[in-house]
C-alpha cells in the first residue's frame, strides 16, 4: 500500500471528512514521525509497533567498478519493530502460500 492508497482508503471510510483533510492529516502524521526520528526520538504506537534508530558502524566497502576499498562512515538507519498485536494479526491472516520462503506444493 502506498501513501496515496492509504489516503484514498481512509477518505473512503470517513465519508464525513473531506479528502483534503484526510490527505493533510496523513502527511502531518508522517512529517511528525520523520521529525521525531531525525531528532533521535523513539516512536511507539501501542498495538502497532515502534520506530527507532539503529547505528550502523563504519565499515570497508568496495567500489564495484574498480574493486578499490572504500571507507564507509557509520550512520543511523530507521528501524521498525512490530508490536505483538500486529504480529499476531499478520500471522493469522496471511495464507500459508503467501509466506515468503515457503513453497506452495510440498515435494
Amino acid at each position: 500500500m502506498t501513501k496515496s492508497e492509504l489516503i484514498d482508503a481512509l477518505a473512503a471510510g470517513q465519508g464525513h471528512l473531506k479528502f483534503e483533510d484526510v490527505e493533510m492529516a496523513v502527511k502531518n502524521v508522517l512529517e511528525q514521525m520523520s521529525q521525531a526520528l531525525a531528532h533521535g526520538e523513539r516512536i511507539e504506537i501501542r498495538g502497532f509497533g515502534s520506530f527507532s534508530l539503529h547505528f550502523r558502524p563504519p565499515r570497508m566497502g568496495r567500489n564495484p567498478k574498480t574493486g578499490d576499498a572504500v571507507a564507509l562512515p557509520g550512520k543511523h538507519v530507521p528501524h521498525f519493530k512490530p508490536g505483538k498485536e500486529l504480529r499476531e494479526r499478520v500471522n493469522e491472516s496471511v495464507a500459508p502460500s503467501h509466506k515468503p520462503g515457503l513453497k506452495s506444493d510440498p515435494v
